[in-house]
């Protein structure tokens, strides 16, 4: 009897938790499945809200929350539910209109826990001036869900004067953030992971709108707006240095990373680049409005220690690099995935 060959195999293709952290396989994620099969380009620019299609005042952002835990330093799920949708708008020139909030909660979830962070979703709604008109509640099995998703949907109207995009960062542009990196991040691993850092890491989590409309003034020489959530700056810098085709310097010794934030990133052996961050934002900004800029950000408590970090340049387009305190130079690349998965 003549053994039968056996059928090649071939491992099937599955989600990786790096496919949701804002890197690499995100990338690949969007480009490969999700941007074709709902009809878009993959190689489009991807911006953090859309305007509305027949109205280019309004624009439209969504994004669903799973952080792990609920509750950490400085915020909670429901919060950064609000902070995040408010700022993705708030980043292509938007001040909130409304927003939607999706629930999705596991059996068992204590209600106590439900009530607290849709209180705090509330109150941060309230905070930022914006209402929430319209939402959803499922309830999922045991073991269906991890105890509690949201999702929130916002509607912006743009602030007049601001058109910021990631294509529109030019060679000579001035880089800026607009406070401390890393913060988030570390204060969500270290409540996870029970490391104790806590007690001295607080996330940043916070609306950034009122940041962004006192940028208005310098109107078109505020080219491009982001915020360094999943991926951190390093995906940022990158994405943006990606889609206007030009090269990102960055200075290690300016780089506004707290004292704590470092010495926790040491220890744990990550890179304060790539750590999630919820309460800043980089903006680059025309050379001749730099200063401006700089002057109008440390007017609001929210930024009162906006930094300069660096420039855009013509040469080594797509790529960003870093000055070291040595004075040599490293590529910063885009992150693979996220080093701390389940920030945002």
């Amino acid at each position: 009897m003549t053994p039968a060959c056996p059928a090649p195999h071939h491992d099937e293709e599955t989600l990786l938790l790096g496919h949701g952290a804002g890197g690499r396989l995100t990338a690949e994620l969007l480009g490969e499945v999700v941007l074709p099969a709902l009809g878009a380009p993959p190689d489009g620019i991807l911006e953090d809200a859309a305007p509305l299609p027949g109205d280019g005042q309004l624009v439209l952002s969504t994004d669903g929350f799973v952080v792990d835990p609920l509750v950490f330093p400085g915020g909670d799920i429901g919060s950064l539910a609000v902070h995040g949708t408010v700022n993705d708008l708030a980043m292509r020139g938007a001040l909130p209109v409304a927003l939607a909030l999706a629930v999705i909660a596991e059996e068992g979830l204590p209600l106590a826990e439900l009530r607290a962070v849709l209180h705090s979703a509330g109150k941060a709604a309230r905070d930022a001036d914006v209402p929430v008109i319209t939402g959803d509640t499922k309830v999922v099995g045991r073991g269906a869900a991890d105890r509690l998703f949201l999702t929130t949907t916002g509607v912006g109207r743009r602030i007049p004067g601001l058109q910021p995009s990631a294509a529109r960062a030019r060679p000579g542009d001035q880089v800026l953030v607009s406070g401390p990196i890393g913060l988030h991040g570390t204060a969500v691993l270290s409540t996870r992971e029970g490391f104790g850092f806590e007690t001295a890491i607080a996330s940043d989590t916070r609306p950034l709108h009122r940041l962004v409309a006192a940028l208005a003034p310098l109107g078109p020489d505020v080219h491009v707006l982001r915020d360094p959530t999943r991926g951190g700056l390093a995906a940022v810098l990158n994405e943006i240095a990606r889609d206007a085709r030009v090269g990102v310097e960055i200075e290690e010794s300016v780089l506004p990373v707290p004292t704590e934030v470092a010495a926790a990133c040491d220890l744990l052996g990550l890179d304060p680049l790539v750590v999630a961050n919820e309460g800043c934002f980089v903006a680059f900004v025309a050379r001749s409005s730099a200063e401006a800029a700089l002057e109008a950000l440390r007017g609001l408590p929210e930024g009162w220690n906006a930094t300069w970090i660096g420039q855009a340049v013509a040469d080594r387009p797509e790529k960003v690099t870093l000055r070291t305190l040595v004075g040599s130079q490293r590529i910063v690349d885009m992150p693979l995935g996220e080093q701390l998965p389940r920030i945002c």
